[in-house]
């Protein structure tokens, strides 16, 4: 969503650089620039519903799943971006998951996916990440829909580990 507000439209491109840069850090393994996109008191919910809290303690976390697991690359949708205030954004996204030495997605990790973003001394930080599988419960025209609208976006700009 574009917004004619200068102020608002400058919160929206921050919200968007911000999800695409802590995508980017996941996608390539790296806790410690992930983590660093968080408010120190930022919190992440996971897709089993795992809660960490604190930008060390997300650090701690991303570190020992990569460092354990061969985690899946996201391809990503963003569906909304919109200022809730002039110091905080809400940002809303699908997520398609492929995992490691494959080239589709693995629909059953599908999630929706919302930031929130807050400034903090002309800094934009993530102060909430929460990332929910998309299941669609008898619902598999929507699951089918999502699917085809994330392999498009992987067609046009192909996953690399």
């Amino acid at each position: 969503m574009a917004s004619s507000n200068p102020s608002n439209a400058d919160a929206e491109s921050s919200a968007r650089d911000l999800y695409q840069r802590l995508i980017e850090a996941w996608n390539k393994r790296n806790a410690r620039d992930y983590a660093l996109l968080f408010a120190s008191n930022g919190s992440v919910v996971g897709f089993d519903g795992s809660q960490v809290n604190g930008q060390l303690e997300i650090g701690a976390h991303l570190s020992e799943i990569v460092s354990h697991h061969q985690t899946a690359a996201y391809v990503t949708i963003v569906r909304e971006v919109r200022s809730l205030s002039g110091d905080v954004t809400l940002l809303r996204a699908n997520a398609g998951m492929i995992p490691p030495g494959k080239d589709d997605l693995e629909a059953d990790l599908n999630a929706v996916q919302s930031m929130v973003a807050v400034r903090k001394n002309d800094k934009w930080e993530i102060a909430l990440f929460q990332n929910t599988p998309a299941a669609f419960h008898e619902r598999p025209d929507l699951r089918k829909k999502l699917c085809e609208e994330l392999r498009a976006v992987l067609r046009e700009n192909p996953v690399r580990e």
